[in-house]
This record gives C-alpha cells, structure tokens and sequence, in this order.
C-alpha cells in the first residue's frame, strides 16, 4: 500500500481549508503588492534620475555658453580698446623714446588716463595695464607699479595675433578670483607694440548665473582643473578663497562630462552634480542638487508604499479568514482565487496545487501569463523604436542637412507662434535678414564645395552669436532668417552688427591668398498690426536697402541710416 505523503501546507501546520485560504490570500496579496510597490519605487526613481539628470544637463549647456560668450565679449572689448589710437599712439612714443621715456612723460600721463577712464566705466576690470614685448609693464590703471600674470606663451600668441586667456587665481589684495586676459595692440603700420592686459573679475558670470541657477539647483558655479570654484551663483558659507572640490571629484567631473555624479561639495554636503566644459578655455560649469532633497519624494514614497501593502496585507487576511468560515467547497475558493488573480498583474504566478484538473488549469494560466508578458515586452521594444525613429524624423523635419540651422518651414511655423506670444504679452520682437554677399560670384570662381564650407562656417557664426532662445534658419540658397524673441531693433542692430563683424573676421581659401567674405543684414521689428509675412518683409526691405548702400552693412527698418560706415570688402562684383 502506498505511503501517503503530506502535502507542503500541512507540513507548515495549515490543515484546514479556512487555514490554507487564508494563507493563500495573504501571499497573492503581498507578494503582487510588494513587486508593484518595489517596481514603482524602482521606475519612479529612475524617472526622477533622469529628470534631474536632464535639469542638470540643460542648466550647465546653457550655462556654459553664457559663459563661453561673455569670455568672447570680454576680448572683443579689450581689442576694440587696444585699436584706439590713444593706446597706439602714445605706446609707439614711449617705445620710441626707450630708455629715456620717465614718469612725466606726457604720452604715459595720457595712457595711464585712458586706462583709468576706461577701467572706471568697465566693472568687469580690476586692473589694465600695457605690457611691451620685454615684459615691462608700460602703464597701468593702478596707482602703484601693476603685476599681471602672463603665461609662458602670452608673447608667441600676441605676436601671431592671437588673445591670451590666464588660468583664474585668486587674488589677496583684491579677495576675489581673477583670470588675466591679453590682447595684442598693433600700430597703424602693423608692427606689434606689446599687449593690452586685463585683470578680469567674475560679477558678469555670478549674474549669469544666478539667472540659470533658480531655486531647485544647490549650486552653479564654474570650476577650474585643479578644483578652485570662481564664482557661484550662491557664495559659500566660507568665501571662495577656499571653496574647492576634492581633486577625485574634480577629475571625474571633467573626464565624464554631462553625466551625474554623486559626490561632496565644497560645503561638505553629498550633492548630484554634472559638469560642462566651456569652450575655448580650461573652465567648466557645474550644476549640484542636494541629493537628500533631489531623492525626498521618492523616499516618501517608498514608505507610503510599505504602509499600503502592510495594511492592505492585514485588511486582506481578515477578509479571507472570513470568507473561509462561510466556503465549504475548496474547490470554488480555489476557483475564486484563480479568478482574482486573473484580473491582477501579469507579474503574478500562481502556485500548482498538483496533479489534478486545477493544477493542469493553473499550469496553463501561468504559461498563458508568461507569454502575454513576453509580448507585453516585445510591443514594449517595437514602441521603443518607433519612437526613436519619430525623433529622428522630427530632427530631420525642422533642420537644414548642410547647415544645421532650423529650415524654413520651422522657422516660419516658429515665427508666428512668437506673434501669437507678441499678441498676448506686448514684448518686443525682431528678425535679421542676412544675405551673405557676393555668394554667387564666389560659388563660380571657387566652386560649390567651397560655397559650401563658407555656408556651414557662416551658420556656426550665428550659433555662436545667439542666446539659446533665438532662432537661426537658412531661409534659402544664401539667405539667413534669425528671430530675436524679447528683443528691439536696436538690440537686434547690436546683435546684427556683431554676427557682420564676426562674418566678416572668417578667412576663406582663395586661389593665391585667404579672401573675406561679408554679409548684409535687414533688422526689423514686430508692430502692432504684422504678420509674419510683413515683419519678413520689412527685414527684407532693409536688406535690400543695406545693398543698396555697398552691401556689408546693417540697416534697420524705417531707418536708413546704416552702422558701419566703413566700405565693405567684397571678392568682387556679382549677384547677391
């Protein structure tokens, strides 16, 4: 005769039916409300994580391009001071005089007084001096002998026409980090006379900053290689003369640019940080989170979660004690029970009770779950992919393949919804019509190729001369369409006068030498009663009127007077 075995339950002490449903209820209540509880809290973390990531992300890109185009406004200042013919003039007399030139030399007096003059008007500037090619201080803004930290190379690179741009430090006397910053000074004969030198401080940066950081970050500030914070949008507790990050942090910051990292920050406390290195220069921007603050949310959830199922786990275990004092027939608990698990998540399993027509049953519902689980997650990866290509068709839609830039039709589509935003607030709008001119002369002596490097080079100009909100688009052959939200004419005049100086530094390859190529822009801005088509229009009436007067110009709608009254100079006569 057989030996009966005993069955797991009644080896646990569960012998009774009332015992065996109630137990079967609690698990299929626990354990689907665990794993959802712990699949949310998973899912709901990652989401935030790559929220915060994606925070941190934009506020550094952006950031660093502030920063990145301050620097560049910062050296563009310094040339135009080192063109004057005050720096110039006086400069080639002191070094004519050499040895004999003292310190009543009226061409020092006069150069010590527009330094001065010019450092009073500039806070950006804690000092500006006058180095000559043996390093001697010529002149300076300070009262007593200046000192400026030149690097090594700051000679080579002034000779080759180059800008100089130190490391930041800190300077004691003043208690604030500076960076050196130097320009070379050329006479009108185009011999070099030395470098006019800047100590830079970094109020611009802290308010711009500030403008980028909003109440969410602990802190954005840019940091140097060696883990000295300059500025900040928030000043720490200390001052920066100490404020550093650990040289490991640093150097993770640096080498994994753009992603989080968990780290200490100069106050001692555990932040999410991210990092974007600022072009042309050894800084980079870091955006910090307090982590305990960034995660608060999700911990409170997780507990909330904990609390549901426990409590939902007792109600549960009362109710189905209940229910069995009332089954007499296991079979139809049995059957209830497959039915309320049925109706729950895929995630699921239940348990075989043996050999019999239920467990053939709950043997085929499992597998029926695994493979609607199974295509639950192959839909899931097709929908992943759709998505993916619809991204890239939607980059595809609004972008100019040579370029870059937006299209037309996204530029356009853009345009009226900033009108719609004009309608609403009243904020100032302009646009810039730029043409680049004699495009068609150069693209027959040059070729097409080259008049297509000159149109990726000409886009990279304007990307670099925008704020993140405007819109730069190629409008068609040569014709560039740039919309200037919150922006007026005149501004729009200063940003067009920019992108034409910009435009027209570029060298391009000729057949024996570099030539220039320079561009016209019509400026116009939105009034009351225009239309996208009209306020286009405008821009491009000014456009025309601006080669009308020899090309090379910025003219401004309804004002005829162009700002820069220097001739252009053109590769030659032709269309465009």
């Amino acid at each position: 005769m057989p030996v009966k075995r005993a069955s797991p339950l009644a080896a646990l002490g569960l012998h009774g039916i009332k015992a065996q449903i109630t137990a079967f209820a609690l698990l299929a209540t626990l354990i689907p409300s665990l794993t959802m509880g712990w699949l949310s809290y998973v899912q709901n973390r990652q989401v935030l994580t790559e929220k915060i990531t994606q925070e941190l992300q934009s506020v550094t890109l952006n950031a660093s391009r502030e920063l990145d185009l301050w620097l560049k406004e910062r050296l563009y200042d310094l040339r135009v001071f080192a063109s004057s013919y005050v720096v110039t003039e006086n400069l080639e007399k002191l070094l004519a005089r050499g040895q004999q030139r003292s310190e009543t030399d009226p061409s020092l007096r006069r150069l010590r007084d527009y330094l001065r003059s010019v450092r009073g008007k500039f806070a950006d500037y804690e000092e500006l001096g006058v180095v000559v090619p043996d390093g001697t201080v010529a002149a300076t803004s300070a009262e007593g002998p200046g000192t400026f930290g030149l690097p090594p190379d700051w000679l080579r690179r002034a000779r080759s026409g180059e800008s100089t741009l130190g490391d930041p430090s800190w300077d004691k006397a003043l208690g604030a980090n500076v960076m050196t910053v130097a320009v070379p000074i050329v006479g009108p004969d185009e011999r070099f006379l030395g470098v006019l030198v800047a100590k830079q401080n970094f109020k611009g940066v802290a308010a711009i900053l500030r403008g980028y950081a909003g109440r969410d970050l602990g802190g954005l500030y840019p940091l140097a290689p060696g883990g000295p914070v300059i500025t900040a949008s928030q000043p720490p507790p200390g001052g920066f003369a100490k404020a550093r990050l650990a040289i490991g942090a640093v150097g993770n910051l640096f080498a994994r640019e753009g992603a989080p990292l968990v780290y200490r920050s100069c106050t001692g406390a555990e932040v999410i940080g991210a990092l974007r290195k600022v072009p042309h220069v050894q800084l980079g921007v870091v955006a910090e989170k307090n982590r305990a603050q960034a995660f608060a949310e999700i911990y409170r959830l997780r507990n909330v979660t904990v609390g549901l199922a426990l409590g939902l786990l007792v109600g549960v275990g009362v109710l189905a004690y209940l229910l069995g004092l009332t089954i007499v027939r296991p079979l139809d608990r049995l059957i209830r029970g497959a039915a309320e698990v049925a109706s729950g998540d895929l995630g699921v399993r239940l348990p075989l009770t043996g050999g019999s027509e239920l467990g053939y049953m709950t043997s085929v519902f499992n597998d029926m779950v695994e493979q609607l689980r199974q295509g639950r997650g192959e839909l899931d990866e097709i929908n992943q992919t759709l998505r993916e290509r619809n991204r890239e068709l939607q980059d595809l839609s609004v972008t100019d393949s040579l370029t870059g830039l937006f299209n037309r039709k996204h530029v356009w589509e853009t345009l009226a919804l900033e009108l719609e935003a004009y309608e609403h607030h009243r904020r100032p709008l302009s646009v810039l019509m730029i043409d680049i001119d004699h495009f068609k002369l150069y693209n027959d002596t040059y070729g097409h190729l080259a008049g297509d490097e000159v149109l990726r080079r000409m886009a990279a100009v304007f990307r670099g001369s925008l704020r993140g909100s405007d819109y730069a688009a190629r409008h068609g052959g040569e014709e560039f369409l740039v919309v200037l939200p919150e922006t007026d004419a005149a501004t729009a005049a200063l940003v067009a006068e920019r992108i034409r100086n910009l435009a027209a530094a570029e060298r391009f390859p000729g057949n024996a030498t570099p030539v220039t190529v320079t561009v016209s822009v019509g400026v116009a801005q939105v009034n009351e009663d225009d239309t996208p088509e009209s306020l286009v229009r405008n821009a491009d009436t000014a456009l025309y009127r601006a080669k009308q007067l020899g090309r090379n110009r910025v003219v401004v709608f309804d004002d005829p007077v162009w700002l820069d009254p220097a001739p252009p100079r053109d590769v030659g006569q032709g269309n465009g």
